[in-house]
C-alpha cells in the first residue's frame, strides 16, 4: 500500500460510449417517454454554443433628422422683437398715463354707473367721493329725490282709482307725463348739480341747483294743494280733489289725501335741505366766488 492513496471520493471515469448498448442505444429516438416527456441528455446542446448574431438594420444614409437649433442671426432678430414691443408696450402705458393725468387737472371724472345695486342706472357715491362735513346733507338732498320718485308713484295710484271710478282717462295720461318727466328732470336739473357741487366744489354748479331746486320746492307745495288753475286738478294727489273726492269715493278720496300727506313732507324736507345748502354756501364763500365767475363771464361776452 503506498504512502499517498487515491482520492476516495473522486469518481471514476468512464467513458459511455465504450459500453456496446449506449451505442447500440444511440440510434434510438432524441426523446424520452415515460411521465415526462423530455429531451434525452445527447440531445442538449453544449454550453459552449453561440446564438448566431442578429441581422444589421437597413441605414439609410440620405435620411436626414430635424433638429430645431437658431443660428447667432435669429436670436439676435428675436431679440429685436421683443425689444420693440417693449417699447412700443411703455411708449402705450406713458400716453395712457398722460390722458389720465390730463383728466385729473381737468376736473373731468370718469363716472361708473352703480345705482340701484340690481340695476345700475347712475352714478352715486356718496361715502368715497363727498366730504364728510357734507355727506349728512347730501343723504337728505337724496331722500327728497327718492321722495319725489314716491310722490309721482303714489300721484298714478291714486289717479288711477279716480279713472277706474269714472273721472275720466285725462288725469290719468297727465300723472304718467309728471312722472315721466319730473323723475329723470329732479335727477338731472338739481340733484346731479348738486352731487357734483359737493364733490369738486364748483360755485356754478351750486348756482345750477338753487335755480332748479326752487322750482322742485314750487312744484311740491303746488301738488299739495292740486288747485285746478293750470293743471287739471284731480291729476295731482292733493288737499281740494280730495276733500271733492271723499264725498263721492271714499277710497279714492283716501288715496289722495295720503298722496297729499306725503307732498307735504316731500315739502318740508326740500325746503330743509335748501336751507342747509344755502348756509354752507355762504359760509364757505361759494357766493363771492359765483359773483366773480359771473362778472368774468358778463365781461368775456361783452368783450
Amino acid at each position: 500500500m503506498s504512502r499517498y492513496d487515491s482520492n476516495p471520493f473522486e469518481e471514476e471515469e468512464v467513458n459511455p460510449f465504450s459500453d456496446p448498448a449506449v451505442r447500440k442505444g444511440s440510434g434510438q429516438s432524441n426523446y424520452g417517454g415515460g411521465a415526462f416527456y423530455t429531451t434525452n441528455p445527447g440531445s442538449v446542446p453544449p454550453a459552449t454554443s453561440r446564438l448566431s448574431p442578429l441581422p444589421p438594420e437597413p441605414y439609410d444614409r440620405g435620411a436626414t433628422i430635424d433638429i430645431p437649433l437658431d443660428s447667432a442671426k435669429d436670436l439676435k432678430a428675436k431679440e429685436k422683437e421683443l425689444q420693440a414691443k417693449e417699447a412700443e408696450l411703455k411708449k402705450r402705458e406713458q400716453e395712457l398715463k398722460r390722458k389720465e393725468d390730463a383728466i385729473a387737472r381737468s376736473g373731468i371724472v370718469l363716472e361708473e354707473k352703480n345705482w340701484p345695486p340690481f340695476f345700475p342706472i347712475i352714478h352715486h357715491d356718496i361715502a368715497n367721493e363727498i366730504p364728510i362735513h357734507l355727506q349728512k346733507m347730501l343723504y337728505v338732498a337724496f331722500t327728497t329725490f327718492l321722495g319725489l320718485v314716491l310722490c309721482l308713484s303714489w300721484n298714478i295710484v291714486a289717479v288711477t282709482t279716480a279713472w277706474i271710478k269714472g273721472e275720466g282717462p285725462t288725469i290719468w295720461f297727465l300723472a304718467i307725463i309728471y312722472f315721466i318727466s319730473g323723475v329723470p328732470g329732479g335727477y338731472v336739473l338739481w340733484y346731479r348739480p348738486l352731487y357734483r357741487a359737493m364733490r369738486t366744489d364748483s360755485a356754478l354748479k351750486f348756482g345750477w341747483f338753487f335755480l332748479f331746486y326752487l322750482l322742485h320746492i314750487g312744484f311740491c307745495i303746488f301738488a299739495s294743494v292740486a288747485p285746478p288753475i293750470i293743471f287739471k286738478g284731480k291729476s295731482l294727489a292733493g288737499i281740494l280733489p280730495a276733500i271733492d273726492l271723499l264725498g263721492k269715493h271714499a277710497l279714492v278720496g283716501t288715496f289722495y289725501f295720503i298722496g297729499f300727506g306725503i307732498f307735504c313732507i316731500e315739502s318740508l324736507l326740500s325746503i330743509w335741505v335748501i336751507q342747509q345748502v344755502y348756509m354752507y354756501f355762504r359760509g364757505s364763500g361759494k357766493a363771492a366766488e359765483m359773483k366773480r365767475e359771473a362778472a368774468t363771464r358778463t365781461m368775456m361776452a361783452a368783450l
